[in-house]
């Protein structure tokens, strides 16, 4: 009976505790309404982001994030407590509208980019408005408004309290300090709590601010956000205080590199013309694909099989899209770790091509029928060394003769003969860039491209018995199938081109150079939709189908492949006309042309192919890197073997070395100028041993 009355007693008080509890619960509730609606609303917009763009399992399990947004809004929200009750909504509001901005912000960058936002990217905004219909038509979704429920929400209590007297209590001095110390305490203890969960991988990724899905997924995007200030202005901050050590990293790093090596390619293409062609977002994978008969790229395709064709060849842009692999093409250097160089770093010193090329006695240009100071190209080609740079108001753009951000490539390329006629006329030889526009996202004005039958056709047998023809829509009105129809347009210009070009007699003594600037950031999506669909249903497989089979990360990964061709009128059946297989990047052109041309850069980053071949290693500015073997993701730490063939971890660590000290000796002769440091040293050096 006693341990009865025990038993009954225990529950007794347990119950009361638990109602004291609830009552507490309820009471710091309704006393802090306006504080927590705070935090809940952004702490939901967050995460809300982190789904929206990053589709992994890990990603929607990951713990940290929310304990990191958690903590970080506490903290900020602590501070409200020191305001009066009256005016504390405004400060709540404010921050709420700025961190459902960064949200907004990150979820249609990160559309266009998969990426997330840097605020070195702000210096950019002026070029929004050149490419205002491309960001509405190819980014801008229902999705990002989402956002601006946080506010709305937080707007809406702010009023029902308002209605309810709950702003005219009176709350003494000493007491706002303590609720803002308690909410302050509760809030480093969170933070203490996150810090106690990372680990050394998470801590040197956040550091280097490469891998930004990976801090997103550990550190939560307000946390990213504050990091990326910080690394935006380190280059400022370096620039002033960390010389030394780059100057020093910088000399070690070529200290051991070899002298300039000739192989059987060198000097081939000595004193001949060069007439490279930028084509805009096209790829490998364009050429070898048709619909009903009738191929993408017939005339690159004839071009890739008659001349020199590098078919594992990759783009290396980082946000500076086009511009950055100008700079990676002309200088064999990597974009910079935040902005671009050809916006914050153009007045460095550049060993750039046209220079080389300047000084073996062509004359150069470049030719782009754009606005002259989009990505700051009039600034930029001064440094790079162009002599001549024939823009938009070069040329005659009409309503009629534009498609998508400007000048048709048609009619660039037939109001540019006569200019590089006229060149060819003044000058024994010369050198010049010609910029495609038209095949640039976001793929919209269909109607001016020209038929392409994307369609699909088969025969079916209907109730009659009798065969009939059915025709299905397929890619028909799919961002993938307008892309497809805007580089069939492309190709068809370019085949004008050369046949302008020969018909002028200007490919006589001259090589061509094929590169594509970057892929077309098409969705994995539409390639998955391309791969499963099932042409003689007209719908695309379910994921159960036994036939359907998932266009993975990797195929689409290495399938960013962009053409890379050398081209000369009488190479067909000649032992130059072949097919290089070997994985090769845009800052291995500068090697591969140099030795070709007659000119050796002694600060690329890049090889002569034709001196690497298969040990050749392709480094991204986001740390990931291919091999004829291995494809690496830094994001996510995994590889992939692309011939099923068994992987060292020592390889890995070993590349992985490697591209951090490439990628941070680049980064560190753009910022600090070390090429033209390393110069004045140089001629310093000199002058004292000449007057000794």
């Amino acid at each position: 009976m006693k341990r009865k009355i025990i038993k009954l007693k225990n529950k007794i008080i347990s119950e009361i505790k638990r109602i004291k509890k609830d009552h507490l619960i309820k009471k710091y509730i309704k006393n802090n309404v306006l504080f927590l609606t705070f935090v809940i609303t952004c702490v939901a917009n967050s995460t809300i982001l982190r789904f929206f763009t990053m589709h992994t399992l890990e990603n929607y399990l990951a713990f940290k994030p929310i304990l990191a947004d958690v903590s970080i809004m506490v903290v900020v929200g602590s501070f409200g407590y020191l305001l009066k009750p009256k005016n504390r909504f405004g400060y709540y509001l404010f921050f709420d509208i700025l961190f459902s901005t960064i949200c907004m912000i990150n979820s249609i960058y990160y559309t266009f980019y998969t990426s997330f936002a840097s605020v070195s990217m702000l210096s950019l905004t002026q070029y929004i408005t050149t490419v205002g219909d491309a960001v509405v038509e190819n980014v801008l979704q229902i999705k990002d408004l989402i956002y601006i429920l946080g506010p709305i929400s937080l707007i809406i209590v702010h009023l029902k309290l308002k209605k309810n007297s709950y702003y005219k209590k009176v709350e003494v001095k000493s007491e706002r300090k303590k609720r803002t110390l308690k909410t302050l305490s509760v809030g480093a203890g969170l933070v203490l709590l996150f810090v106690v969960t990372l680990s050394s991988l998470d801590i040197s990724r956040f550091a280097k601010q490469w891998n930004r899905e990976y801090i997103v997924m550990r550190f939560g995007i307000f946390i990213y956000q504050a990091n990326d200030i910080f690394t935006s202005l380190q280059p400022k901050i370096n620039s002033l205080f960390g010389y030394d050590n780059a100057m020093k990293n910088f000399k070690e790093y070529y200290k051991d590199k070899e002298d300039r090596q000739t192989n059987k390619y060198t000097d081939i293409f000595k004193d001949k013309n060069v007439l490279v062609i930028h084509a805009e977002s096209m790829q490998v994978n364009l050429f070898n694909k048709s619909f009903n008969g009738v191929d993408i790229t017939p005339n690159l395709k004839r071009i890739a099989s008659e001349g020199m064709f590098f078919s594992n060849f990759y783009s290396q842009v980082s946000v500076g899209t086009s511009s950055d692999s100008e700079l990676t093409y002309n200088t064999s250097l990597m974009p910079t770790q935040s902005g671009t160089a050809f916006v914050s770093y153009f007045d460095r010193k550049f060993n750039a091509t046209p220079q080389y090329m300047n000084d073996l006695g062509y004359y150069t240009f470049v030719m782009h029928a754009n606005n002259a100071d989009f990505w700051n190209r009039r600034s930029m080609y001064n440094s790079l060394g162009y002599k001549k740079f024939y823009s938009k108001e070069n040329y005659n753009v009409t309503e009629d003769n534009t498609i998508g951000l400007g000048l048709s490539d048609k009619e660039f390329f037939k109001q540019s003969i006569p200019k590089i006629k006229k060149i060819d006329e003044k000058n024994d030889k010369w050198y010049g860039l010609m910029i495609m526009l038209t095949n640039h996202t976001p793929f919209s004005d269909v109607e001016k491209y020209g038929e392409f039958d994307l369609s699909s056709k088969t025969t079916i047998t209907n109730e009659e018995g009798i065969e009939e023809e059915v025709t299905y829509p397929f890619l028909e009105g799919r961002k993938l199938g307008n892309y497809y129809k805007s580089a069939h347009y492309a190709d068809q210009a370019l085949g004008e081109l050369f046949t302008e070009l020969d018909q002028n007699g200007l490919l006589d003594n001259t090589v061509v150079i094929i590169y594509g600037d970057h892929d077309a950031r098409i969705s994995r999506k539409e390639y998955d939709y391309e791969a499963n669909y099932d042409k003689t249903t007209g719908t695309k497989l379910d994921k159960e189908d036994p036939n359907y089979k998932e266009y993975d990360t990797y195929q689409y990964e290495l399938g960013r492949k962009v053409p890379f061709i050398i081209w000369t009128k009488d190479m067909k059946g000649t032992n130059l006309n072949m097919e290089v297989t070997d994985v090769m990047g845009m800052y291995d052109v500068m090697p591969t042309l140099g030795n070709m041309l007659g000119f050796y850069n002694e600060y690329q980053l890049g090889h002569d192919i034709f001196n690497i071949k298969s040990d050749n290693i392709v480094v991204f500015p986001n740390s990931n890197w291919v091999t004829n073997d291995i494809y690496y993701n830094s994001q996510k730490g995994e590889y992939y073997s692309i011939n099923g063939e068994a992987i060292s971890e020592e390889k890995i660590k070993e590349n992985n070395t490697y591209a951090s000290k490439l990628l941070n000796v680049s980064n560190n002769i753009i910022v600090f100028d070390l090429l033209k440091k390393l110069q004045e040293e140089n001629e310093v050096f000199k002058n004292s041993n000449e007057g000794s």
